[in-house]
């Protein structure tokens, strides 16, 4: 089957055996997904008829990517489904919903696509519960994106299903979908495969030589070889001669199909044009074109005869080239014809949105009504959750606009849903068509907006911050409310920014922000925008009313009303880690939480997460954050988001592995500066002080907690190094060095006035002191902190107060301080800080037994977060939407959670959680 079915499978042995232990692995509960790449002609559609074919006791579906169908949203994905749609029930109803929006199934809010793509997982899944499944998709580089995003998020989930799921794919590889997944290339047939093939499929005699020159350019392609020589007469296939053709094989081969093509009567032509321009493979849809193009179906005969084309249900080509070449070959003008033709034999009630295709891919010159068509299919697109899709029509509907200011309008929606696609290329290219075409200030501010959004998007760069001041103070007095949302994103740019904002860092874009123009009405947005600028030019106490009134307007207001909002809950949640409110960063981010994951906004839960599991990691969870940090590290793999190994790099320091902290930081800090992302410095530095004092490298622990405080403003003003800084700073002996870092803490903590700052104050103070205030300061931290989740600043004060009383005070007194923060650490897995007390601990005489580990600590991450949620009472199908897995792979982690912690029921596994936590 490497060049044809009728000639037997010649030089395949490895690759089939290979397909064949697919299909086993999936027999026995085993999930894979496999891509198999290669240049056109190669084999690979004749690969997948093997597996289909030999799939005994599997349920086989199939579907194809075609060419001309990309641009319509979750074709494929229905093509591959529809047998399948009668289980949608059984989905949760995100998922569920999500899939019949796309589908057009019914109406909602556009679907997220990464929601589509659980779902499709769900239905997958649900599908082989019968039998093992096996889904197979040819000509996978032609598949709409949404499609494609969608089989492949699915893909990267087959674990202990019952599910295979192969791609034919052409080289060369195009788009991040196909990243990571495991490939089977397909190369040319060795020499004497390929003779023999060649020999089989060729009558009469053929000269050896002329026989490897054949075998020599086609590089063993199989389709070449047998195609290419049918070009070739008697005399030549005998010994004679010609000019050796240098063109790419791929070129060849629709050069080839062109030439016989070419042989065929003209209306014969026609037909296969017209069948070309339709992706649907409708019979019945041609034969109505041809009436339009007075092109009879006898007319098809010829076409049959030479093998081209098989007029079943659906129309199909023998091989995909043939259908390009056809296509690619045509006039422009006759591309127009066939086009019209099929638009005329659409009907518009049945399938608008390839109509309207067909009837741009039809016109000459632009046409406003064609436009208007586009438009709407644009609209439903955008419904159905195809930001591609919308983006393809928005732009071919500019191109057919005649009136120039309709014409900017339209190059500039095409250019928001080009960048909300993420294909920000094309999103600039837009704007220049918007910017050309217009004359309205207005508009060409949108453009910069857009423009501005692009620079961050692409790697939170040190010109986004300047390009959004701009654009917001030329927006003030064209559209104040956007303008102050400019505002906002300005700000969230000038953070990440940092040190390398270009001039444009937060000070100024706050001082910008807060003589902007304040609206009649103010909601929270404007109170969050207000608070925001006020607390960033260096007015801390004044802001902090304000941000207690932002934190509570964004907790109470409903979910369904921020869901509008999710990146303003973002901001208030800095607000509350501003003013170290343990309390409200947990509300506030549950919040954000719930409803990214409501909405299913996979783009969203990576950044909420993020900040979320800080927190988790400030109150001793190591365990939980791993593996919401593992959630992350899937979203990010799933969606081709752009990875930050901020909260990798936290945990790793938290624990006190220093060559994983250092290797991190190494690998992020390169990356950080080329983007011009201050933050990052900032954050990686803090994260070494703390790893470098768990060490008791004081004086490099001093060194980085300097350089993560020169920018205070960087990610926030609630600065962690501070308190890092003071204490590195005393154990190095330079208190000096602490002077203006306590000043800062001193003015944050007391304006603040949360159990948290005033507990990170008073152990800071403590420190610092040399007289009998020393105690009652380590106290006081100790009674503050006890009142928070904030478990590692509380194990820290203990250490202190310890190490403190082993040199001043009682040893009894300072055995009981260490032996508390030794558990404490040790039970979070908090390494080198356990470290540091046990070594205290046996200078004061304690002999430390060994530490207490949490009940989970077998587990791997994804296992420690599913025995959390089965704990919390999640059915296996609410576990599997929420971390992205089939529910049969739940059912066998969790199996495997009951064995490694010798329990046997969801009950006992609850208990034994709570115990843990209590």
């Amino acid at each position: 089957m490497a060049g044809g079915a009728e000639y037997g499978i010649r030089g395949r042995r490895a690759e089939l055996a290979q397909l064949d232990g697919l299909v086993a692995d999936i027999r026995t509960n085993e999930g894979r997904v496999l891509l198999i790449r290669g240049e056109p002609g190669i084999g690979k559609s004749v690969l997948l008829d093997h597996l289909a074919a030999n799939a005994d006791g599997c349920r086989v579906a199939r579907a194809s990517g075609v060419e001309s169908e990309m641009e319509l949203p979750f074709a494929g994905l229905h093509q591959l489904c529809a047998p399948m749609l009668d289980l949608v029930e059984r989905l949760p109803p995100v998922q569920r919903e999500a899939l019949e929006v796309a589908f057009g199934l019914r109406a909602g809010a556009p679907p997220d696509r990464f929601v589509v793509g659980a779902a499709t997982l769900t239905l997958l899944s649900e599908a082989s519960a019968g039998q093992p499944l096996l889904c197979v998709v040819d000509d996978g580089q032609w598949l709409d994106q949404a499609s494609a995003q969608a089989l492949t998020f699915a893909g990267r989930r087959l674990f202990a299903d019952r599910i295979g799921l192969v791609f034919a794919v052409r080289d060369p590889l195009t788009g991040p979908e196909w990243r990571g997944l495991a490939e089977l290339p397909i190369g040319g047939l060795a020499d004497h495969d390929a003779k023999a093939l060649l020999t089989a499929a060729i009558p009469g005699r053929i000269d050896e030589h002329v026989r490897d020159r054949i075998v020599a350019e086609t590089r063993g392609n199989p389709l070449a070889l047998l195609e290419l020589p049918r070009g070739l007469s008697t005399a030549e296939l005998a010994g004679g001669f010609e000019q050796p053709d240098v063109r790419p094989l791929a070129s060849q081969i629709e050069q080839h199909f062109h030439r016989r093509v070419q042989s065929l009567p003209p209306q014969t032509q026609r037909l296969l044009l017209t069948a070309a321009a339709d992706s649907v493979g409708d019979l019945l849809l041609l034969r109505r074109a041809l009436t339009h193009l007075d092109v009879p179906m006898s007319a098809a005969h010829p076409a049959e005869e030479a093998g081209l084309i098989d007029l079943g249900a659906p129309v199909r080509f023998r091989h995909p080239l043939v259908r390009s070449a056809t296509y690619r070959s045509a006039t422009p003008a006759d591309r127009r014809a066939v086009h019209r033709a099929l638009a005329d034999a659409t009907d518009p009630a049945v399938d608008p949105d390839r109509r309207a295709w067909h009837r741009a891919n039809g016109a000459l010159e632009p046409d406003e009504e064609i436009a208007e068509d586009l438009i709407a299919s644009a609209d439903r697109a955008s419904r159905r959750g195809g930001l591609a899709a919308m983006a393809a029509f928005l732009r071919r509907a500019t191109e057919l606009t005649p009136d120039p200011a309709k014409r900017a309008d339209r190059a500039l929606a095409a250019a928001q849903a080009s960048f909300h696609a993420g294909a920000f290329e094309t999103t600039l290219k837009l704007l220049v068509t918007a910017d050309e075409d217009s004359a309205d200030e207005l508009r060409r501010a949108r453009a910069d907006l857009v423009r501005a959004r692009v620079a961050f998007a692409t790697g939170h760069g040190m010109d986004a911050p300047r390009m959004l001041l701009d654009t917001a103070d030329r927006l003030e007095p064209l559209d104040p409310a956007l303008a102050r949302d400019t505002y906002l994103d300005a700000i969230t740019a000038a953070m990440f920014a940092g040190r390398f904002g270009a001039g444009a860092g937060l000070p100024v874009v706050a001082r910008a922000a807060r003589a902007a123009p304040s609206p009649a009405v103010r909601g929270e947005r404007d109170l969050l925008l207000d608070t925001l600028a006020r607390l960033f030019t260096d007015d801390y106490p004044a802001a902090v009313p304000l941000a207690r009134d932002v934190m509570a307007a964004f907790s109470e207001t409903d979910d369904a009303r921020n869901a509008h909002d999710l990146r303003w809950i973002w901001l208030a949640t800095l607000l509350a880690i501003d003013l170290w409110d343990d309390e409200s960063w947990d509300v506030l981010t549950a919040k954000h939480v719930r409803i990214a994951r409501g909405a299913g906004d996979l783009t969203e839960i990576p950044s909420v997460l993020g900040t979320r599991v800080i927190l988790q990691m400030f109150a001793g969870e190591f365990t939980v954050a791993e593996s919401v940090i593992r959630e992350i590290e899937t979203i990010w793999e799933a969606t081709g988001l752009t990875p930050t190994p901020y909260q990798a790099v936290t945990l790793a320091a938290w624990r006190g592995q220093v060559e994983r902290t250092e290797q991190l930081v190494g690998a992020s800090l390169d990356g950080a500066e080329i983007r011009g992302e201050g933050g990052a410095v900032t954050s990686h530095q803090w994260a070494r002080a703390v790893l470098l004092n768990s060490r008791g490298r004081y004086q490099d622990a001093l060194a980085a907690a300097q350089v993560a405080t020169e920018y205070p403003v960087e990610l926030g003003v609630a600065n962690w190094a501070l308190p890092e800084l003071v204490e590195a700073a005393v154990y190095s002996g330079r208190p000096d060095a602490a002077a203006e870092a306590m000043e800062r803490l001193t003015m944050m903590a007391e304006a603040s006035g949360t159990p948290w700052a005033l507990g990170v104050l008073a152990r800071a103070r403590a420190l610092l002191s040399t007289d009998a205030t020393a105690k009652r300061y380590y106290r006081e931290a100790i009674e503050y902190l006890s009142r928070t989740r904030i478990r590692m600043d509380l194990a820290r004060a203990h250490l202190v107060y310890g190490e403190w009383l082993r040199r001043e005070g009682p040893r009894q007194e300072a055995r009981e301080q260490l032996r508390t923060a030794y558990e404490l650490f040790s039970a979070a897995g908090a390494d080198g800080f356990a470290e540091r007390a046990r070594h205290e601990l046996a200078a004061a005489g304690e002999v430390v037994h060994e530490p207490t580990r949490q009940a989970n600590s077998s587990l791997t991450a994804q296992e420690a977060r599913i025995a959390e949620l089965a704990g919390a009472g999640l059915t296996n199908a609410d576990i599997g939407a929420q971390m992205f897995l089939s529910r049969h792979t739940v059912e066998w982690h969790l199996r495997k959670v009951f064995t490694k912690l010798g329990i046997r029921s969801r009950r006992q596994l609850q208990v034994l959680l709570d115990n843990h936590n209590a």
